[in-house]
């Protein structure tokens, strides 16, 4: 988006240097990716990535003061209610659309949130693999850096590693996910076993002895990596070996409850300038009259899942009045073609800013971001089919 920068990549840019790209991160996993990757990374805009960092610190700030908190745990089922949830999560995203304001500055509005993890080690391998393409690239000879909070790499991997594997042996961490091969981020298990050596592991196989947890070959569980998606947990009808209300000897990272607290649950509860309107439906008194200015969202789902950007009023009274507390009602955000590609047409952007916080840290802390590119109606990929320059990306600033 940085104009300095973008119109030196998109002037060499070729195919070449994007099949480049691809080989060059997909050698560095020994893995394929079953998502797309975009042509580009998105350069930061100083004053985009300013507003961005102060919008993302401060819904964090929010989100953690005690009385918010105190009204956002009341989206805990008690089926899934873990004991031992901690002050705060170790792993939060803040996700923006650059949008443009009135004046044409980019501005970034609130998308959701989660307390839950992101890709944290793949970003930095993709981030790895953009430094050495653009290191070819004349004008772009420069150190990149994807990081926040006065990090570097080896700083951020030292937070990352005290974040994910804490005082542990990482051979007694597991990455626990739902069948991990499977996974369309197993590349992100790949890199987290690379720079971490933390294992991806599904569920159903780990081992439960009295309150302790042991892998299939007999290792102690200490420390659970938590990626577990409950929306696939629940749709899948997976039985597991432990049941999460029970108490066991085994830390989380992040505790399983802020799934559910830090979500799109939490939108109502913020009041920011980069935060949409949200409603629950189970507290909304009347259906406005142009819902063209809206979107209709479950407040629980991954990658778009069930979100409705055309809702009409047959499809907000269809949602069952026992289910309306668990969607809302969120003014519409119009996303910016803000970054040109290289053939002149514009291409939409999000932003996850990523937060990490060790189990001794007082709070969480911005350390990376991911960029999603679209043309599509929404970010998913099932919505951006046969299109260039979209998918997974990486926002970067020069630091020299």
């Amino acid at each position: 988006m940085d104009p300095r920068f973008r119109a030196l990549f998109n002037r060499q840019f070729s195919e070449a240097i994007y099949n480049r790209y691809q080989r060059d991160l997909s050698g560095r996993l020994n893995q394929q990716f079953d998502f797309r990757l975009a042509e580009s990374p998105a350069f930061l805009p100083d004053d985009f990535k300013a507003r961005a960092v102060t919008a993302a610190t401060e819904i964090i700030e929010q989100l953690s003061e005690p009385a918010r908190l105190e009204q956002m745990r009341r989206a805990i089922p008690d089926r899934w209610n873990t004991p031992g949830m901690d002050g705060l999560p170790n792993f939060a995203q803040v996700d923006f659309a650059v949008t443009r304001d009135a004046d044409g500055t980019l501005a970034p509005k609130l998308i959701e949130l989660q307390g839950f993890p992101s890709l944290t080690a793949l970003q930095v391998i993709q981030r790895d693999a953009w430094y050495d393409v653009l290191q070819s690239m004349e004008g772009l000879d420069r150190w990149w850096s994807c990081w926040f909070s006065g990090l570097d790499r080896d700083r951020f991997l030292d937070l990352a590693r005290r974040t994910i594997v804490g005082n542990h042996d990482p051979a007694e961490v597991v990455l626990m996910d739902i069948d991990p091969p499977h996974q369309k981020t197993s590349t992100d298990f790949t890199a987290t076993k690379i720079l971490f050596d933390v294992d991806a592991v599904d569920p159903t196989s780990l081992v439960l002895r009295g309150k302790d947890l042991f892998r299939s070959n007999g290792t102690s569980v200490r420390r659970i990596y938590n990626r577990v998606v409950f929306d696939e947990l629940i749709r899948k009808n997976i039985r597991l070996p432990f049941d999460y209300r029970k108490d066991l000897n085994v830390e989380w990272a992040p505790h399983p409850n802020w799934y559910w607290v830090w979500s799109k649950f939490s939108l109502p509860f913020l009041d920011h300038p980069a935060v949409p309107r949200a409603t629950f439906l189970s507290e909304l008194n009347r259906v406005p009259e142009n819902l063209s200015n809206y979107v209709l969202k479950p407040l629980f789902s991954f990658a778009g899942g069930g979100v409705n950007v055309d809702p009409t009023p047959e499809d907000i009274n269809a949602v069952p009045y026992a289910e309306r507390s668990g969607w809302c009602l969120q003014e519409k955000i119009e996303y910016d073609p803000a970054l040109p590609a290289a053939d002149g047409s514009g291409v939409k952007v999000e932003i996850r800013m990523m937060f990490l916080r060790p189990d001794d840290g007082p709070k969480p802390i911005l350390a990376q971001n991911l960029v999603r590119l679209s043309r599509g109606r929404m970010l998913g990929v099932d919505f951006n089919k046969n299109f260039t320059w979209v998918g997974s990306s990486i926002g970067l600033s020069p630091t020299s």
